[in-house]
């Protein structure tokens, strides 16, 4: 079990550092929303993945909150975005 835990530490670790690179780099504001949103579902899920090894199920609240802020801020965004391309001449 150790073995699978260290595993999917590294791959969500990497994931993270992607995710990152992305939001520092992107070229434009729609690529560094995709970048955070991943970054946040890699953090949802590091959450959940610690959850379920330690068999504690305290933190699920705290899942469905970021969940939700995740959802509703790249609804914001994309609706920004459109609303601000039809502005456009």
């Amino acid at each position: 079990m150790t073995i699978v835990a260290v595993t999917v530490t590294v791959l969500l670790a990497v994931a993270g550092m992607l995710a990152l690179v992305r939001v520092i780099r992107g070229p434009s504001v729609l690529d560094r929303m995709v970048a955070t949103e991943v970054l946040l579902a890699v953090i949802i899920a590091a959450i959940a993945t610690d959850s379920a090894y330690s068999r504690d199920a305290t933190a699920l609240p705290v899942l469905v909150v970021l969940s939700i802020l995740g959802f509703t801020g790249s609804v914001s965004v994309a609706r920004f975005a459109t609303r601000s391309r039809r502005n456009e001449p």
